[in-house]
């Protein structure tokens, strides 16, 4: 008889969960790294502090962990001021974490903690390589501790069930062991939601669908996460001082940690290209979340138009739209030789889906001149030419 996919998982993991040790022990979900000091020096003595709470959907439901949080702070601190941003966005994952960083994070204001959960997304929306979510993770984490030396940051990894199968398995997603090799270097604390879940289900206490309540818990879900993320800060102690952080060298000199939005209107166009208010004329087919109708893009859906542009960095990404119509860029860096970039996703078929793409990396320190074409080629799956840029993507 086969199990439905929740019964399945749910049986496949009270089985057995040894830590990859094989010592018997279930790995611990939570580790501590230097704590939250800084924060909690701030919530005794200057009686305020600013938590923002950085990912994905899971992150942007205002009803979710975000929420559970700023409350359980409220209550537990009554007599400090908080104030909370969350700056969740769907379907995004790290490297779009990092580019959008600087204006939509450091633009706001100083940060006393930084909660970040990308891992998901970076599993099954962007599905990175390693050294790729390596890169956007080590890029916000270095972004933010160069404009907020004196704030804290804490690591926290979600699940979906592929993700779940292999901690089961003995092993992690690559998303996962990236985020905690990155944490590990900074001595970030980490909770890793999804080993604290498998755990919980192998000891016959919890199961994925009806308790957890699936890739987006629910309230239950939610709550068990929160209680893993106030667990690290009910243990970490406050510290005697604030103290600056020094970073160590960079795991990777390559990530995204000098990485921004490039308004599209600073490229030179020839064509057929619109930049107009992101709506329904603009793009006639698929669905457009609300989050983008506050934005205009840049649009062409015309095999041959160009865009050129001079840009200093090492890396040019694009935060497209990619609806069912989505097309490719051809790309030419230095008048080198052309390339071609999809931009369209699975997640295209009915939807506009906001994604990054990187156009060119790992290019030389110093200035570029990239010239992109709309391509005359496609992804099988889609119905047209279109490429619908929201913003170009610099890192230096």
């Amino acid at each position: 008889m086969k199990l439905p996919a929740g019964k399945w998982i749910f049986c496949s993991l009270i089985a057995v969960l040894l830590g990859a040790t094989g010592s018997g022990q279930a790995l611990d979900p939570v580790e501590r790294g230097r704590g939250l000091p800084n924060f909690l020096h701030k919530l005794a003595t200057e009686k305020k502090a600013r938590v923002v709470f950085l990912g994905g959907s899971i992150t942007q439901n205002d009803h979710g962990y975000t929420k559970m949080i700023s409350e359980w702070l409220e209550k537990k601190w009554p007599d400090v001021k908080f104030t909370f941003l969350n700056a969740g966005l769907s379907s995004t994952g790290s490297v779009t974490g990092a580019f959008r960083f600087p204006d939509q994070v450091l633009a706001k204001g100083p940060v006393d903690l930084l909660i970040v959960e990308f891992a998901v997304n970076d599993d099954q929306d962007s599905m990175l390589d390693s050294k790729t979510a390596t890169r956007g993770l080590e890029g916000i984490v270095r972004q933010f501790w160069k404009a907020n030396p004196t704030g804290d940051i804490l690591s926290v990894d979600f699940v979906n069930p592929p993700m779940l199968e292999k901690i089961r398995k003995g092993t992690e997603a690559v998303s996962t062991l990236a985020h905690k090799r990155v944490a590990r270097h900074y001595h970030i604390p980490i909770v890793d939601v999804g080993r604290a879940l498998a755990n919980e289900i192998a000891a016959g206490r919890k199961t994925w669908d009806k308790d957890y309540g699936g890739t987006h818990p629910n309230s239950a879900g939610y709550a068990f996460a929160t209680g893993l993320i106030t667990q690290v800060i009910e243990k970490s102690e406050a510290g005697r001082e604030i103290q600056k952080i020094t970073m160590p060298e960079p795991l990777d000199a390559a990530s995204y940690d000098r990485a921004r939005f490039v308004d599209p209107q600073t490229f030179n166009w020839l064509g057929g290209w619109k930049f107009e208010p992101v709506s329904k004329r603009l793009l006639p087919t698929g669905a457009i979340r609300s989050d983008y109708e506050k934005y205009k893009a840049l649009r062409s859906d015309g095999p041959g138009d160009m865009l050129y542009h001079t840009f200093l960095g090492r890396t040019l990404g694009a935060f497209v739209l990619a609806g069912p119509d989505a097309g490719m860029f051809d790309v030419s860096i230095d008048g080198g030789k052309w390339k071609q970039v999809d931009t369209w996703h699975h997640f295209s078929k009915n939807l506009n889906y906001p994604r990054s793409v990187i156009l060119a990396d790992d290019l030389s320190p110093g200035y570029h001149q990239v010239a992109l074409r709309v391509s005359g080629k496609k992804n099988p799956e889609s119905k047209g030419h279109a490429v619908t840029v929201l913003f170009f993507e610099v890192n230096e």
